[in-house]
């Protein structure tokens, strides 16, 4: 326990020898260097080339959202190398930095004193004794009353060196070895122990009122902000992960997975529960995977919150996937293809009948693409139908069907149904086996016009993954219009873009492709969009229209790459070259574009 002056026994007491009244204290080497700010640490970590300006906005974002944790300890909590953050602490508060060898043997009576187990709380060492003082390893140099907790214990003044946690725990580790360390035989060790002299009894978890814990107001009020906040950012998703000591809730923006705070630990339990709750799910099952929905109002804005628990080693995972009706209320011409793909597009979902598939990986836009490409018919006259799991989005003017596997509303049975209730156009959520995939065939030979999404790397890939899942490849050649692979790449921010000539690595990775630049146009960082760069996402675009000559193709079951390779030379523009000419038109990086599409090649 930390003592305040005023209650220590030992405050006012008369000066420890050898010493005045204010030369205990310690004092900087330089006078004008206290306790570092925050800025400066980081500013002095970004110089350095410790840590990069997205490393430190993430982190300076954390600091803010997590009172009382300092910037050091967040970039550490986020993996960034302890040695150079803690020599650049010791340099920001004007002291030495010291690496741990071994405490000189004068020391280990005050390691005794204080206890292995305050040192490693709160993460000091005592190192040596230099004349009256004790040098004291500290990892929190700007923890003063540590420090005078210390001095007070060991009736000693001291001077604070900083350390790292590894030396510290490496100390503590050997201290623990040697007094465990013992030269009894096994022999001698059993003589006197009798087999009743253990009793094992079951163990049984504590019993929390859950309950009641996240129906107080701090819990509610934290669940609230955590929604409020990352609907606020922007945010597709809220991770809450519990760690071995500590909770870690992370936002998905724009696709990438971004630190936002870390609440205490002790709260974990309680924020699951409260979601649980808002969810209507069992908050005493702790052991089983739960799904559940939470309708909000967040904003002035109505959102759908799936929610997700899962059991883990350190507890229970929840996420939640943020559905906002605004986020698929986009044109198509708004979703980022060339003019010559969208007018293509565009005359493919005017088809009376046939097939088309739209693929990509989980979180690539496909769903958006199909609901945009759905608000371009006309509702009132077509009979409109989805069969979707779930129904992610609610359409005005579309009958939407959600499956139920449990009592065997699968694709392939609703799918079957809907065909019975004299539908113009079906959207498919996914062509997942062999049955649906033929019904859907059978549907667009039929008179009906079909849209589906696929779960392949690129367009040419969706015929074979067809075939492979055992649809017969005439079927296919005679069905399928067109295939639309795409991805989606982080935009550029607007309040922060600027040009400059690419480094040497991407050089030689557009060389590669036949293409240089000699200007490319990055984002530096700025408040708008915490310093990534990138605010908002735009879509890369591979679409494959088949004519007679690949229908005649893929009735001879082709393999893929020759298949890729026929329709590259038949004009098919690749994720790829799509990506670049975004680039040339200032709206994403090179290194995104290389990002996503790197299975692709």
């Amino acid at each position: 326990m930390i003592h305040n002056a005023q209650n220590n026994p030992l405050h006012g007491a008369a000066p420890f020898p050898g010493s005045g009244a204010l030369s205990d204290l310690w004092t900087p080497d330089e006078p004008a260097a206290q306790v570092a700010r925050t800025d400066d640490l980081g500013k002095q970590l970004l110089a350095d080339k410790v840590i990069t300006a997205e490393q430190l906005a993430t982190a300076e974002n954390l600091a803010r959202n997590t009172p009382g944790k300092a910037l050091a300890d967040i970039l550490y909590d986020t993996g960034v190398n302890e040695l150079p953050i803690q020599q650049a602490v010791a340099k920001q508060a004007g002291m030495a930095f010291e690496h741990i060898e071994s405490p000189e043997l004068d020391t280990f009576k005050q390691i005794e004193r204080l206890g292995l187990d305050f040192c490693r709380t709160y993460w000091v060492m005592p190192l040596r004794i230099d004349g009256p003082r004790l040098i004291l390893g500290v990892v929190h140099p700007d923890n003063l009353q540590i420090i005078d907790e210390v001095r007070h214990k060991l009736a000693q003044p001291v001077k604070p060196v900083v350390v790292t946690r590894a030396d510290i725990e490496s100390v503590i580790l050997a201290r623990q070895v040697e007094d465990t360390q013992e030269t009894l035989e096994v022999d001698d060790i059993i003589a006197d122990i009798h087999e009743d002299d253990v009793e094992v009894v079951e163990s049984k978890e504590e019993d929390l009122d859950l309950e009641r814990m996240a129906g107080e107001s701090p819990v509610i009020r934290f669940v609230n902000y955590l929604i409020f906040n990352a609907v606020k950012e922007g945010a597709s998703d809220i991770h809450i992960e519990p760690q071995e000591k500590r909770l870690q809730v992370r936002y998905r923006i724009d696709g990438v997975l971004f630190e936002a705070m870390n609440p205490p630990a002790h709260m974990h339990a309680a924020i699951i529960s409260r979601l649980k709750i808002m969810a209507n799910l069992d908050i005493s099952e702790r052991r089983l995977p739960q799904d559940g929905r939470i309708r909000a109002v967040v904003h002035g804005r109505k959102l759908d919150l799936r929610l997700s628990t899962l059991p883990t080693a350190n507890g229970e995972k929840a996420v939640m996937r943020i559905l906002d009706t605004r986020s698929i209320q986009v044109d198509l011409e708004q979703l980022g293809m060339d003019e010559d793909a969208l007018l293509i597009w565009r005359n493919q979902i005017d088809q009376p009948h046939g097939i088309l598939l739209v693929t990509g990986p989980t979180g690539s836009g496909k769903t958006t693409t199909l609901y945009a490409s759905l608000n371009k018919m006309d509702r009132a006259k077509l009979n409109i139908s989805t069969v979707e799991d779930p129904v992610e989005y609610h359409l005005n003017g579309i009958n939407q069907c959600q499956t139920h596997e449990k009592i065997g509303m699968t694709f392939a049975a609703a799918l079957r149904a809907l065909l019975r209730q004299d539908p113009d156009v079906v959207m498919v959520g996914e062509i997942r086996d062999s049955e649906t995939a033929k019904i859907a065939i059978q549907a667009s030979l039929t008179g009906h016009l079909v849209l589906s999404t696929l779960h392949t790397n690129d367009a040419p890939s969706s015929i074979t993954r067809l075939i492979n899942i055992g649809v017969e490849p005439y079927l296919i050649g005679a069905a399928v219009n067109a295939t639309l692979a795409q991805r989606l790449v982080r935009r550029i921010c607007d309040h922060c873009k600027k040009q400059q000539p690419p480094d040497m690595a991407v050089a030689d990775a557009l060389a590669v492709h036949g293409i240089s630049f000699d200007e490319v146009y990055i984002g530096e960082g700025c408040d708008k969009c915490r310093g990534t760069g990138y605010a908002g996402r735009v879509g890369l675009y591979e679409l494959l229209v088949f004519n007679d000559q690949l229908r005649d193709k893929i009735a001879s079951n082709p393999n893929v790459s020759e298949f890729r390779r026929m329709c590259i030379e038949g004009g098919m523009v690749n994720l790829r070259e799509d990506g670049f000419r975004k680039v040339a038109a200032g709206l994403t990086t090179i290194d995104e574009v290389l990002r996503v599409t790197e299975s692709t090649i």
